[in-house]
């Protein structure tokens, strides 16, 4: 890695800083808007979700697994939740009684983490998820949040309506950040995230005047479950359960794919701290009602957007996350770019998550036979993330929320094929 100027260090934390900012600010709206929780908890939600995701990245930084992987709410955990709150009314769950099973679940499993980390649990995940299971999840994540970014970026809010004028500002922005990585000369390719999102926000700010900020927080940000109190819901408990052991895999992918783009190894002992440290983030999460952590696979994406890797560049920028919840009146300014424009630009960094998956992958030759390992599990996960929900009603509640999630049941597959089928024994070809 060559030696950066403390000024190219300065400017590369801060546009650190906007990656993670436009990564984590949907996630509470959407979650609190899925409990119907009332506006001021909200952007309370917001504060504490700046405070612990800029704390939690600094700390993996510097004591876990030591790369510059963005710790964030799990897109997992998030479509898990965002789901099971859309159906609980025809279950004849309330959404208190919902909050407080993955209050449960949740502090559950974020106490396993802890235990399978300190016991390097590690080391057997990491014989599960194989290069090839890694790259159909980052197949599977990237597609889920390609199509999340997409329809964020061509202002679809109610899922049918196309907002003409925001999408075609949209595709300029995503074009302008895709022509400075690619043109760009020198450094200034390195910041082409940075520049799409200053120049998107003020071009947003010209063409749509007054859209509306989040409101100030007044309610406090320590507040104890505001999704509602634990209780027994054991359904949600053991789903809850489930997706915690599953997100576990969130660190195996990220650090691996990590170690191909850093040229190193991580040790058994840094992932055992990384695990641990994940465990912490999400009993925390589980008290102050906020999506369980994970490290970010789609940091990658970032990384390879800017190619710069130094680890002090990122601990800036997760400083200032940090900072931002500490001092409310930057977050409800910061909390008013728009969501649109945030989307256009991350949809170009997260492209790169697609490089990431076939680099796993790179030397395996695939025959008529073999292409099974890839193809099925993750065309299977696109399939099912392109059918609606309710087309799921008729299954025993316990298990819908899973089966209907594609990211999860392909993932499921994969590991299912690369177990039981010895996929060596077909590589020969006549």
């Amino acid at each position: 890695m060559s030696k950066l100027s403390t000024y190219t260090i300065g400017l590369a934390g801060v546009q650190w800083f906007f990656f993670i900012f436009a990564n984590i600010v949907v996630v509470p709206i959407s979650i609190g808007a899925a409990f119907h929780l009332p506006p001021e908890e909200v952007a309370a939600s917001l504060q504490r979700s700046f405070i612990i995701t800029g704390a939690a990245s600094v700390l993996q930084a510097a004591i876990g697994h030591r790369y510059s992987l963005m710790e964030g709410h799990s897109g997992l955990w998030w479509g898990l939740m965002l789901s099971i709150c859309a159906s609980a009314p025809s279950a004849g769950m309330s959404l208190t009684a919902v909050g407080g099973g993955f209050a449960t679940g949740i502090l559950l499993a974020g106490a396993v983490t802890i235990i399978l980390g300190a016991l390097n649990f590690g080391s057997v995940l990491k014989r599960i998820f194989t290069p090839m299971v890694m790259s159909v999840y980052l197949f599977l994540l990237s597609s889920q949040l390609i199509i999340i970014f997409f329809k964020g970026m061509m202002g679809i809010s109610d899922g049918k309506h196309l907002d003409f004028r925001v999408s075609l500002l949209s595709i300029c922005i995503a074009f302008l950040v895709g022509w400075v990585n690619l043109k760009g000369c020198g450094a200034v390719s390195n910041f082409s995230i940075l520049i799409g999102m200053i120049v998107g926000w003020v071009a947003y700010d010209s063409l749509f005047p007054g859209h509306v900020p989040v409101p100030e927080a007044n309610a406090s940000t320590l507040t104890l479950f505001p999704w509602g109190t634990p209780n027994l819901e054991y359904g949600i408990i053991l789903i809850s359960f489930i997706a915690g052991l599953i997100n576990m895999s969130n660190t195996i992918t990220a650090v691996s794919t990590a170690e191909i783009l850093y040229k190193m190894k991580t040790s058994d002992g840094h992932y055992k701290v990384s695990f641990m440290l994940t465990g912490i983030y999400s009993v925390v999460s589980a008290l102050l009602g906020l999506v369980p952590y994970g490290p970010y696979s789609s940091s990658i994406g970032f990384l390879e957007s800017t190619r710069i890797l130094n680890r002090a560049v990122f601990i800036i920028g997760g400083g200032l996350v940090m900072l931002l919840g500490l001092v409310p009146s930057w977050g409800v300014f910061l909390s008013t770019m728009p969501v649109t424009v945030g989307n256009a630009v991350l949809l170009v960094a997260y492209l790169q998550l697609f490089g990431a998956a076939l680099r796993n992958i790179n030397e395996v030759l695939f025959n008529s036979r073999t292409i099974y390992r890839i193809a099925a599990p993750t065309l299977l996960g696109i399939s099912i993330m392109n059918i609606s929900p309710e087309a799921f009603v008729e299954l025993p509640v316990l298990i819908r929320p899973l089966v209907s999630n594609g990211l999860i049941m392909g993932v499921i597959f994969s590991v299912f094929l690369e177990s039981f089928v010895n996929w060596q024994s077909y590589e020969v070809t006549n």
